[in-house]
């Protein structure tokens, strides 16, 4: 099996093509919601984060309040690398078990999800992914989606723009580009010819 990790600036389009891919009976692996889940109530990395950043970054409901850990690490270059070495050794194990069950099932490949793969991946060294593929867009059009979707600043999505690589360095790593500059019919055509490349590797 074919394990392919999909990356991209905020604002590109992962989520967009990974359903897209899901629409072909793909399986997809989305650490962002791996993240979420480990961070739940009760659950190992909940704990870990309550113990390094207080009870301030909870809600009423005693869940994590997320917009204010995102503030708080986004302030802290210090406090960043601290959640990441709580949560990422929980994500990868949790990603390689759920890779681990997909080969079993003797499927043509799978798509791992990773926003942050560049950014982290010399210092983690996760897991070996056959291909990486980037959904690739200009910034302008990123910081455009986002405010879009997020209903942030223009301010806050260059302040989280700067700590992730830049449109080059994605380029410059990837196997396969998708470009998402049009409109969803050009996406869906895009990802076709990827799906029919991957079922040719994979065989």
């Amino acid at each position: 099996m074919l394990v392919i990790a999909l990356t991209g600036g905020i604002g590109s389009g992962k989520t967009t093509v990974s359903e897209l891919f899901k629409s072909k009976n793909i399986p997809i692996i989305d650490t962002d919601i791996i993240a979420r889940k480990i961070v739940e109530q009760g659950k190992p990395g909940y704990i870990e984060i309550i113990k390094t950043f207080g009870e301030d970054i909870v809600d009423k409901n005693k869940n994590i309040d997320r917009q204010i850990l995102r503030e708080l690490i986004f302030a802290s270059e210090k406090k960043r690398l601290q959640l990441e070495n709580i949560l990422h050794p929980l994500i990868w194990t949790e990603v390689k078990s759920q890779v681990s069950l997909l080969t079993q099932k003797m499927l043509p490949y799978c798509i791992v999800v990773v926003p942050l793969l560049l950014e982290n991946i010399t210092r983690n060294k996760p897991i070996v992914f056959d291909r990486i593929l980037v959904v690739d867009v200009e910034e302008e059009l990123q910081i455009k989606r986002t405010i879009k979707r997020d209903n942030s600043s223009a301010l806050q999505i260059n302040e989280i723009m700067k700590t992730q690589v830049s449109r080059q360095v994605r380029i410059d790593a990837a196997d396969d580009i998708i470009l998402n500059t049009d409109n969803l019919d050009s996406l869906h055509n895009k990802v076709n010819q990827l799906h029919k490349k991957y079922l040719e590797l994979a065989s």
